[in-house]
């Protein structure tokens, strides 16, 4: 379990107890619908999470305006083969001028509402919206002038670490710590979409923890809410997943999105497994005490009279557990009753003759 310092955002407090911070991501699934991406925070405000999370870019921040060679995706097994990162980056950016009604939005509905921004223009759009932190993407953890911007801002940090070498990651640390950024949260993340379970390795989030001395999660692009349950088990404070309305309408980020009914599950069940991590115990705890009466332990089953010998016929281990432990039973084998006791009565030492 992540023993790190807990850091605030808003009036969340992240870490140390705390039920996962759970963020819906937005991205560009409100197919540049302003109406559709208010509808996208009020139902996921309605799933319990505690934060939405938009994209702050251009695609001329993000890309050259170029339609062939290495500007166009060409890999077989990509979501978006055959698009130009250009005409990609246009048709899922947030256009600038929503961040703002759709920041007041969700916080009128008690969300926190923040963005990754990639680039240093995103960063003073942001910080003129007062955003309360700040996340930044895999694909940018290693953008040395963007951490510098938002480190210099003061706000908690967010960073996923995926496709990060160690030596890069740690890079990466060290200069938003320079810079002064005193609160972060490292996601474990796995870039591609959707991303495969077993690329997962969420051994890496504890590790993250004792490392870089900070809070630890994971933004999670896998189908479901396995892996993401899995991550609370192993001192997740925070979890990032996409959010659609529906799947099935395609939106740009939808096949590795999750639907309402999936985020309403994710945020119960990653509540019910940080609690159940609880601390080291032995014994009964709880509801469970009022059960100890119910396991077994020695009773007289045959009427007996005093001077009568004990006997595995009149004396056995059954429920409930009013009487001696079962251990004790060979202690009375053989022994000489020393009274009359009925059938049903728990053993006790006073039955024994010539014992107190």
């Amino acid at each position: 379990m992540n023993k790190q310092p807990a850091i605030v955002i808003g009036s969340h407090i992240i870490g140390v107890g705390s039920a996962p911070f759970v963020i819906a991501e937005l991205s560009g699934n409100h197919s540049q619908s302003i109406e559709k991406a208010k509808e996208m925070i009020r139902v996921a405000s309605a799933c319990g999470v505690h934060a939405i999370k938009l994209q702050t870019y251009t695609a001329d921040t993000m890309t050259l305006n170029v339609q062939k060679g290495e500007f166009v995706i060409n890999d077989e097994d990509n979501l978006w083969k055959g698009e130009s990162l250009h005409s990609l980056y246009k048709k899922a950016m947030t256009p600038w001028e929503w961040h703002k009604p759709l920041f007041e939005y969700a916080k009128s509905l008690g969300l926190v509402a923040f963005s990754s921004p990639f680039d240093v223009t995103a960063v003073e759009f942001l910080e003129a919206l007062e955003v309360p932190c700040y996340k930044i993407a895999s694909f940018e953890n290693t953008d040395h002038e963007l951490l510098t911007a938002v480190a210099r801002t003061g706000k908690p940090v967010i960073m996923s670490t995926g496709m990060a070498s160690e030596e890069e990651l740690t890079e990466s640390v060290q200069l938003l710590r320079r810079e002064g950024c005193e609160q972060l949260i490292l996601l474990k993340c796995t870039s591609h979409y959707p991303a495969d379970p077993v690329d997962a390795n969420l051994q890496t989030i504890p590790d993250l923890a004792n490392k870089f001395s900070c809070q630890a999660g994971l933004s999670d692009h896998t189908l479901g809410i396995g892996v993401s349950i899995a991550a609370v088990a192993l001192g997740a404070s925070v979890l990032e997943k996409h959010f659609v309305l529906d799947r099935s309408l395609g939106d740009v980020d939808a096949e590795f999105s999750m639907e309402p009914n999936e985020f309403e599950l994710l945020v119960s069940e990653s509540r019910r497994a940080q609690l159940a991590l609880g601390k080291v115990n032995y014994g009964p705890v709880g509801q469970e005490i009022e059960s100890v009466k119910f396991r077994r332990s020695l009773y007289v089953a045959q009427d007996l009279r005093k001077g009568d010998t004990f006997n595995r016929e009149n004396i056995r281990s059954v429920r409930p557990g009013l009487g001696l432990p079962p251990k004790h039973l060979t202690t009375f084998i053989g022994k000489v009753v020393s009274c009359d006791v009925k059938a049903g009565t728990a053993l006790n030492w006073d039955m024994l003759a010539n014992e107190q």
